[in-house]
């Protein structure tokens, strides 16, 4: 039996949050997994989940200021989530968003860590991660349309496929918008990386190695990180490292990115 104090809170909290999103569900093959909804923190016991919990309970965003600190792991103090989405490697994965607003245009990004083990337990500032699929400026400029628009237009989900070479094992998947309506001026990029535990099966045998710590992928003044996205351009600086040498030997350039990747 909930108070009237806490449903009162809660209800703020639904109202707050509806102007952007979170990863509500993955569905892969066919079969649905649940997201981190923010309102399971009003929940005890909260569900145990793929996604990783995160206090972010106004569905917020990382500053540029806050790339180098562990929020921007896995959004603002997050903790594994305690399930796991199953695939195989090659199988694509449907991300599905609670919602997203057309004005918060941006690449969206997808990374790989291994856990080296049990995912729900792991220590997130140990992952390093890979970047296996980026998709960033479609068309056009001033404002242009961008991987969030395609998002948006698909029902508010976002697919990506598992590198099919990819060796069996427990991993974190690391799915990022970053949002440019504001990222012309000093701070004013907004990023919202979620993080979603994936068990991987299949008979691929490319290990992760290398990779970098998310609290490095970004600076603010990299040019894909301070751009001025009301202006006339022809392409844009994908932040973050190069794409994974074994998701880049299936991928396409993208159109009117600015890096093969």
């Amino acid at each position: 039996m909930y108070s009237t104090a806490t449903l009162l809170a809660t209800g703020a909290m639904v109202a707050s949050v509806a102007a952007h999103g979170h990863v509500s569900g993955i569905v892969v093959n066919g079969k649905s997994f649940t997201g981190y909804d923010p309102s399971f923190s009003y929940q005890n016991p909260a569900p145990e989940v793929p996604g990783w919990t995160a206090q972010n309970l106004d569905n917020g965003f990382v500053e540029p200021n806050s790339f180098s600190s562990a929020d921007i792991i896995c959004h603002k103090e997050a903790t594994p989530g305690k399930a796991y989405v199953e695939a195989a490697a090659g199988d694509e994965l449907q991300i599905q968003w609670s919602t997203w607003p057309d004005s918060h245009k941006g690449p969206v990004i997808d990374y790989l860590a291994s856990c080296a083990g049990d995912c729900t337990t792991v220590d997130k500032t140990s992952l390093s991660f890979v970047k296996f699929q980026a998709k960033g400026l479609v068309s056009g400029s001033s404002p242009g349309t961008w991987a969030t628009d395609d998002l948006i237009s698909n029902n508010f989900t976002h697919t990506t496929t598992l590198p099919a070479s990819l060796a069996p094992g427990n991993y974190v998947l690391r799915h990022e918008i970053i949002a440019l309506h504001s990222a012309g001026q000093e701070n004013g990029a907004q990023a919202y990386p979620q993080c979603i535990n994936v068990k991987v099966t299949g008979s691929g045998s490319t290990e992760i190695s290398g990779g970098e710590k998310a609290t490095a992928f970004y600076t603010p003044t990299d040019a894909g990180i301070k751009f001025n996205l009301y202006t006339t351009f022809d392409s844009y600086p994908m932040p973050g490292p190069e794409l994974w040498s074994a998701a880049a030997a299936k991928v396409r350039r993208h159109i009117r990115d600015f890096r093969l990747f």
